[in-house]
């Protein structure tokens, strides 16, 4: 059945329901459980009942699949002390079930801005766990992440993203280890002006991440087509080599980069095209 809606514009929960077969969907820790951070009300910031994290368990053309969506609407998808650790426990628990003989697929959708700065400490263990979960459970089946938009994938999670077995983002997704704002907060706005949308989005943006070989698929903004390329992923299996191994390759190109001339999408293209000796 076709569905036109714009996966986008779709909430978390939204998102997970979509991505798995019509009627598996089952939600783990959902708002009735309660399990909320016990840090955000002390500061006068009201909290939610799921944390901002929707963990689904299901299937996905008729295999068992964990889905964990985050929710960029709430703390700017923000991770802390819960909702990183309902990530990293759904991943923890799909190792353990690939260990058992039950192969359970993984599929992240990424909208964050990183750490929680109100449980910092907190929020960066919790995402040192996620990491270390997917580089478990990415022997056994792809991870596969989306990042799709408003929000984008930011910070530690940005890392979480890289280690994904395979990366899809549309266009008006966004990826990059620092957010706009703290680019310019700690720069200045000659060097990186965070109200400069078309800038941005030409150095963080879907399309020259697809075009820098650092996702592996660029996509239409409706769940048709996110559904696809997610297929796509997990039909690939594990792959060979994981981005994450040509770690070497990577840290060569960047020594070869002239630091003393503001970047742009040109040079970024160029740099991950070429071969750097």
């Amino acid at each position: 059945m076709r569905d036109d809606r714009s996966f986008i514009e779709l909430k978390a929960r939204q998102r997970a329901h979509a991505l798995l077969d019509e009627g598996s969907y089952r939600e783990l820790l959902d708002p009735f459980e309660g399990v909320m951070s016990p840090w955000l009300g002390a500061q006068g910031i009201v909290p939610q009942a799921d944390d901002g994290m929707v963990v689904a368990k299901g299937t996905i053309n008729g295999k068992p699949a964990v889905v964990v969506a985050i929710e960029g609407a709430f703390q700017g998808g923000s991770m802390g002390e819960v909702s990183g650790a309902k990530m990293a426990a759904a991943l923890e628990l799909a190792a353990e079930d690939n260990r058992n003989g039950i192969p359970t697929q993984a599929v992240l959708s990424l909208e964050t801005g990183g750490v929680r700065l109100q449980e910092a400490n907190l929020g960066l263990a919790a995402i040192a766990d996620i990491h270390a979960a997917i580089v478990d459970l990415r022997r056994y089946t792809p991870v596969v992440g989306i990042v799709a938009g408003t929000v984008g994938c930011f910070g530690g999670m940005s890392i979480a993203a890289a280690l994904c077995s395979y990366l899809i983002v549309t266009r008006e997704a966004r990826l990059g280890l620092n957010g706009p704002q703290v680019i310019e907060q700690e720069a200045g706005i000659e060097e990186y002006d965070s109200r400069d949308r078309p800038f941005i989005w030409s150095m963080t943006g879907g399309e020259v991440r697809y075009q820098s070989g650092l996702v592996d698929a660029l996509v239409g903004d409706g769940v048709n087509a996110v559904k696809a390329a997610m297929n796509d992923a997990l039909a690939k299996g594990v792959p060979a080599k994981h981005r994450t191994d040509n770690y070497d390759d990577y840290l060569n190109r960047l020594s070869h980069f002239d630091t003393r001339k503001q970047a742009d999408s040109e040079q970024i293209n160029a740099l991950f095209a070429r071969e750097v000796k």
